[in-house]
């Protein structure tokens, strides 16, 4: 038996504002992060059905994704993107999901985070 297909659903370059860090001044105002998610599932049944239930909508991800960021601050990205992936892999449809979570400002250079989780 073959294995199961890892096709792939994802959205790059999401820039959400949200009062996230670990020293005071990065909890006084907004800062922008950039998020990037890719989720591994079977497209097949999608693909087949043309019907957007049979897969994981992106607008649902961004969602997911704003909902977290925009929420209560976090001390640390690797928070954000563990949450973001745990809320994703709800879906069981979803095999495994990657989450990029960048900081473009973070003392003159973009530092951040991937973590994939099964």
């Amino acid at each position: 038996m073959k294995d199961a297909p890892k096709d792939r659903v994802f959205i790059e370059g999401l820039r959400l504002s949200g009062i996230h860090g670990v020293y005071e001044a990065e909890r006084k105002t907004k800062q922008e992060f950039v998020i990037d998610v890719s989720a591994v599932f079977d497209a097949r049944v999608a693909a087949e059905s043309d019907d957007l239930t049979h897969t994981l909508d992106y607008g649902y991800v961004r969602d997911i994704a704003r909902s977290i960021v925009e929420g209560p601050p976090c001390n640390l990205i690797e928070r954000l993107a563990q949450m973001i992936a745990e809320e994703i892999l709800r879906d069981k449809r979803i095999r495994e999901v990657s989450v990029t979570v960048r900081k473009p400002r973070a003392n003159g250079v973009t530092a951040g985070v991937t973590i994939t989780r099964p």
